[in-house]
């Protein structure tokens, strides 16, 4: 049996199993062999029955007696099964499953585990696991505890992966070259499959761990090394000239740059004038100036002859940086053209017509501007905006749409440097890491539903005054199981409590249009407050809104929370962020002193990366990057940085992966970024 051969394949794996297989994402042995435990158990201390425990699992080894019996009470159906030791007896009970009556051989020796409790005097375990001792994987070690899918349990997924790790024994090939393994002290691979799903001995544990983190690690890194080197050798980039006409531009501002969107500017500057393509990522908190910098930028490169691309995630934040680069650029004699989905077919051609004659300098738009049928006469920057909304290879795509542009991608989501480096490898990097002077403090308060009735008046009195708020709820419709607050039913319940107010709702089940129309509405100041989910997490841009109420805060991330306080204090009257939550966790409750503590979204994004780990933190399946399987980017932080030097060592020596001892990397890579443009 081979690593890419159909779960199906497996033994006792039919149509119904493998259907459940599936939404783990396991499709074939590999996938399986990848699923890594969350837990482990130990079960290699074993106790006599008399010495079982109340407060902890127990694994004893003990016979049965005789046949069980079962007892109907109602709809429920109790199944007991008397099982001994030599120091005594316990009752091992089962609900709803009479089976069990007739599921043990007597005087056949079983291992149990399971918690102990006493009934009347007596011992007794419910819905213990069980196995017949000598035919038994799991006994006396210790045992993964699996992430699991409805109608698979944990001693079938166990029984799973026993019969693939036997089907596949020694046969797995080696990835790593033996210099990598012998100078990073990395164990063989199919000792670390096996010891990561049933490890003999704790050290067997560590050694398989450290292994596998240091593969995905250093095989992302790899991956990354090499989409670089492609974009470097894609070509010279255009040679930008008039330097003097990025420090008039930065004169021509309302206000003075800050030292940082200088320092950026510079970067900016020595990338478009090397001779090479410029590739750069610009990072910055909600508020820094980011927009400041691609406007210089975006300027310059029009003062050299060429067009300029700016790409956006939605229509609302699409609009509204055209908007401002309008009003920017029209005095300048600059014309800016719009291009979007929702666009009419008059209007959409004659935006398509200036931009491929190229009387349009300016082009701002969504996902339209990267598709067929869009011709540039002249383009010379590309620019992205909330990089996390899109793909390695969308961004490819837009390159292509001219003779190797430069690329500018700005982020607002603050991401501790050491992760950037992995989720932009293949970029380099600009931090804005100073807010403009006047930046508006936000004082942000973390309570709980009780102060709803004094939040509403203060939103009473807040639009009383002119101003606008925002309120986020984590939910659109009324969900029985989970009791948080819903964009319809608290809209409903608002317009009741505070009926002078003009209230609105906007979520992602609305159309496009709809929802635009009801932004744009709240932009304008014709709406004093607009309840919403996180759609408007990236979007839009209202000076007049001075509160951010979220209900559920619990329910969100440090990184959104921090996000959407953003989207408040964006003019000069005070502004306010209440979080209120119910929650009693110690993770919900660090969140919250988080967020009232600091304001600094780098310090919050390390928290963020701390309480929830990087899966969560930031899903890399939206950059196009293959998702960890194994690793913590917070927990591995060292392995990590040995697993780039590893990656720049071996690219040093062989930069296109082509001596025979890296054919399995170089495998593995293509694998990974199939239809990605990465090509080794």
């Amino acid at each position: 049996m081979e690593w890419n051969d159909a779960i199906l394949d497996l033994k006792n794996v039919g149509e119904q199993r493998a259907k459940k297989l599936n939404r783990l994402g396991i499709q074939t042995i590999g996938d399986l062999l990848e699923h890594y435990p969350r837990d482990y158990k130990d079960r290699s201390r074993m106790v006599t029955i008399a010495d079982l425990s109340e407060t902890e699992e127990n694994t004893f080894v003990a016979r049965v007696r005789g046949e069980g019996q079962s007892v109907r009470r109602g709809r429920l159906v109790m199944t007991k099964v008397q099982a001994y030791d030599e120091t005594g007896e316990i009752t091992l009970v089962w609900y709803n499953q009479p089976y069990m009556k007739t599921a043990f051989q007597p005087n056949e020796s079983y291992l149990f585990t399971g918690k102990m409790q006493k009934k009347y005097g007596r011992m007794e375990i419910a819905s213990p696991e069980y196995e017949i001792v000598g035919k038994s994987f799991a006994g006396g070690r210790i045992v993964p505890v699996y992430p699991l899918s409805e109608g698979l349990s944990q001693k079938i997924l166990r029984g799973f992966l026993a019969e693939a790790l036997h089907c596949v024994q020694g046969t797995l090939p080696e990835i790593l070259p033996l210099w990598l393994r012998k100078k990073y002290h990395l164990a063989e691979r199919n000792f670390a499959i096996q010891n990561i799903h049933f490890p003999v001995t704790e050290t067997a544990f560590y050694d398989a761990r450290r292994r596998l983190v240091f593969e995905e690690l250093f095989l992302l890194q790899t991956a990354l090394s090499c989409l670089r080197q492609e974009w470097l050798q894609q070509g010279a980039g255009i040679l930008m000239q008039y330097q003097d006409t990025l420090q008039k531009i930065q004169e021509s501002f309302p206000f003075p740059l800050t030292n940082a969107q200088k320092k950026v500017l510079q970067e900016i500057q020595n990338d478009m004038t090397s001779g090479k393509m410029m590739n750069r990522l610009v990072q910055g908190d909600v508020g820094s100036g980011k927009t400041a910098v691609a406007m210089a930028a975006a300027y310059w490169v029009i003062q050299n002859g060429y067009q300029v691309v700016m790409m956006a995630p939605t229509e609302v934040l699409a609009e509204q940086h055209a908007q401002s680069f309008q009003k920017m650029f029209a005095p300048l004699g600059i014309r800016v053209v719009s291009l979007f989905g929702s666009m009419k077919a008059k209007e959409k051609r004659a935006a398509l017509a200036e931009i491929a004659d190229g009387s349009a300098k300016m082009i701002v738009g969504t996902h339209a501007v990267i598709q067929t049928g869009v011709t540039y006469q002249k383009l010379g920057l590309v620019i992205t905006d909330e990089q996390h909304r899109f793909g390695v290879r969308q961004r490819g795509m837009l390159a292509e749409k001219g003779e190797n542009p430069h690329v500018l991608v700005m982020t607002a989501t603050p991401i501790p440097r050491t992760l950037a480096l992995i989720l932009y490898g293949d970029l380099d990097i600009s931090i804005i890491d100073e807010l403009p002077p006047g930046r508006q403090k936000i004082d942000t308060l973390a309570v709980n539903s009780t102060y709803r009735p004094r939040i509403y008046t203060f939103l009473e009195k807040q639009a009383q005054s002119g101003r606008q708020s925002y309120v986020i709820c984590p939910m659109i419709e009324e969900n029985e199981k989970l009791e948080v607050e819903n964009v319809l039913d608290y809209t409903e319940k608002l317009q009741k409590t505070i009926p002078n107010c003009r209230i609105a709702c906007v979520h992602g089940k609305m159309k496009a249009v709809q929802k635009q129309e009801i932004m744009e509405t709240f932009a304008a100041g014709e709406t004093d407050i607009l309840i919403s989910t996180t759609v408007i997490e990236v979007g839009i841009n209202v000076p007049n809104a001075t509160v951010m109420l979220v209900e559920n805060a619990e329910r969100f991330g440090l990184a959104q929370l921090h996000q959407l306080r953003g989207r408040v204090g964006r003019g000069d009257e005070k502004s306010y962020c209440i979080l209120v939550s119910d929650a009693k966790t110690k993770i919900a409750q660090q969140r919250m002193q988080t967020m009232t503590k600091t304001t600094d979204g780098f310090v919050i994004s390390e928290m963020d990366l701390q309480l929830r780990g990087p899966g969560e933190f930031f899903g890399t399946k939206q950059h196009g990057l293959p998702e960890l399987k194994i690793a913590n980017l917070y927990r591995d932080m060292q392995l990590l940085k040995e697993a780039q030097d590893a990656a720049s060592t071996l690219l040093a020596k062989d930069p296109t992966l082509q001596e025979p001892e890296h054919a399995g990397l170089r495998a593995q890579i293509s694998t990974w970024f199939e239809g990605k443009n990465l090509e080794l």
